[in-house]
């Protein structure tokens, strides 16, 4: 399967990327762990089926420092006894938030108050962010066909802080 378009290279998709990275920026400067944060899109985009996303941060949670397990059991982060609890309640508000069409009520409240036993304002605001920026993420990438196993860090930072 060849991919429809590239839109890292496209001028149009090049300045939304180069907004969408500046979301992520924001999100980066609440108190979370990168790795959290990564662990979070992993699992989304592998809901989502989202393999150049899975790609991207399979490697980008190995570089923030997870081990190979965590990194592996987080598509059964349920059946796991590798996470904490702070990380799974961001993991199911990652799930819920990702499946609302399919949860229709979006995220449960038990959800929702186990999230906010673990994080404040700004951590919570961020991993909504996070979550909803990934979804996006997702579509661009599975709309255009963008292949798991083509993520080049250095070729995406490049782009990220090339002129805006």
């Amino acid at each position: 399967m060849e991919p429809r378009l590239n839109l890292m290279t496209n001028p149009l998709g090049t300045k939304v990327g180069k907004r969408v990275y500046s979301v992520n920026l924001a999100i980066q400067e609440a108190s979370l762990p990168k790795s959290l944060l990564e662990l979070v899109e992993l699992r989304v985009s592998q809901i989502n089926g989202c393999g150049w996303c899975v790609d991207v941060h399979t490697q980008e949670a190995a570089r923030a420092g997870e081990a190979a397990l965590r990194i592996n059991l987080v598509a059964a982060w349920r059946e796991s006894t590798v996470f904490t609890d702070a990380e799974r309640a961001a993991l199911a508000l990652a799930e819920e938030g990702t499946r609302i069409a399919d949860a229709h009520l979006g995220v449960s409240d038990e959800t929702w108050a186990r999230v906010r036993e673990h994080y404040d304002d700004d951590q919570t605001a961020a991993l909504i962010s996070a979550v909803a920026m990934i979804n996006a993420a997702n579509r661009f990438s599975v709309i255009t066909r963008m292949q798991g196993g083509t993520y080049d860090p250095a070729a995406f930072a490049a782009l990220a802080t090339d002129g805006a």
